[in-house]
């Protein structure tokens, strides 16, 4: 009989596991096919299809969507292929509708599974020149000991520059903003727990607000906030709507740098923003940040809205979000954070204490306190 035992004493390997293997191989594939998923995505948007599927009830079979997306006829094969891409992806929903015959043909009626008006955020995640392109240097910038961001090495100049020469970039920016913000605060402002934070503010300075979609939805939701001021680099504030846009004048737009000085206030809002910074950069931001609020007797605080890595519903979708998300970041030099790293900005910031409450699924606030 053959001895099983090496010579050394250890077993002899397993043979791998075949279904390992096979799951494996379809997963190499499903990985290296992500990019398609984006770009389809991209296309959809492009040809105005969220919008098309509205203006038809909100459904629509790929056949309609020739007539209203201006897709040629004869790409009527290739149209349905991409709605079925992004069907089997989870972007729309298919229902099978059969041919009168019965013979087993027919066509899938699609439906949307978000809102249409998110398309201008989904034009500047997957926008080509500054939001896939510079992972094309992804490698370069791990093997280079150099300072310069993903951003910067395919640009030359920070994404806040380029905001000051592109217009196209700067439109779409501050539209993907805007759409976001207004959907995320009026969703936000409904969960639970969410109205105590902003409960006993008289005054708000939206810090990177844009166009003050989050200032506006909170004036609207809160009456005790009687002041809300917007802050936001000047070509931002060049293009936001006139100050007052809340019927009594709530809001209010101010050209700044939140680098320089913020303006007082009872807190700070930071949507999205310290996430685009590296760890130094945002303790300066928030040392900026307690100057302009009271104690926290006085009820001063600062609110902060992003990713805390690791809290809210911890389901393969939100982790793998997440950490995507980071990654995104990465392009500016900013990061998404864990909890601890979060504790360690604030505590040499000059803060004393924090409280996380989870949101929108992978999203928190952060209420940190002098």
């Amino acid at each position: 009989m053959q001895n099983n035992i090496m010579s050394h004493g250890q077993e002899e390997p397993l043979a791998p596991n075949t279904q390992n293997l096979h799951q494996g191989y379809v997963e190499l594939y499903h990985h290296g096919f992500f990019h398609i998923k984006s770009t389809a995505l991209l296309c959809a948007v492009g040809l105005g299809i969220p919008s098309a599927i509205h203006r038809r009830g909100g459904a629509a079979k790929a056949s309609d969507l020739v007539a209203e997306t201006g897709v040629h006829p004869a790409k009527l094969p290739y149209l349905r292929r991409l709605m079925r891409a992004l069907a089997a992806s989870g972007i729309f929903a298919a229902a099978h509708q059969p041919d009168d015959d019965d013979d087993g043909g027919g066509e899938n009626v699609y439906t949307a599974r978000s809102p249409r008006y998110m398309s201008a955020l989904l034009r500047l995640l997957a926008r080509p020149s500054t939001a896939v392109s510079p992972f094309f240097s992804l490698e370069a910038c791990l093997r280079d000991g150099g300072a310069a961001t993903l951003f910067e090495m395919a640009h030359g100049v920070p994404p806040w520059s380029l905001t000051k020469d592109d217009a196209s970039y700067n439109e779409a920016m501050n539209d993907a903003c805007a759409v976001d913000s207004g959907f995320s605060m009026d969703a936000m402002l409904q969960e639970v727990g969410v109205t105590d934070i902003f409960r006993g503010l008289s005054s708000l300075v939206d810090v990177g607000g844009g166009h003050g979609a989050a200032a506006m939805a909170i004036a609207r939701a809160f009456p005790n906030v009687k002041r809300c001021t917007v802050l936001d680099l000047e070509q931002v504030i060049s293009e936001a709507p006139a100050a007052g846009t809340v019927d009594d004048g709530t809001v209010q737009f101010v050209a700044g740098d939140m680098f320089e000085s913020i303006p007082p206030a009872d807190a700070v809002f930071l949507r999205h923003v310290l996430d685009c910074w590296d760890d130094d950069q945002c303790v300066t931001i928030l040392r900026q940040c307690k100057r302009a609020i009271p104690t926290r007797d006085a009820g001063g605080k600062v609110i902060i809205v992003n990713v805390v890595v690791g809290h809210g519903p911890q389901d393969n979708v939100v982790k793998e979000t997440q950490v995507l998300f980071d990654m995104y970041m990465m392009r500016y030099g900013g990061a998404e954070r864990e909890e601890h790293e979060w504790k360690k900005i604030f505590l040499e910031a000059g803060f004393n204490d924090y409280k996380i409450t989870p949101i929108l699924g992978f999203q928190s606030i952060i209420e940190v306190f002098p």
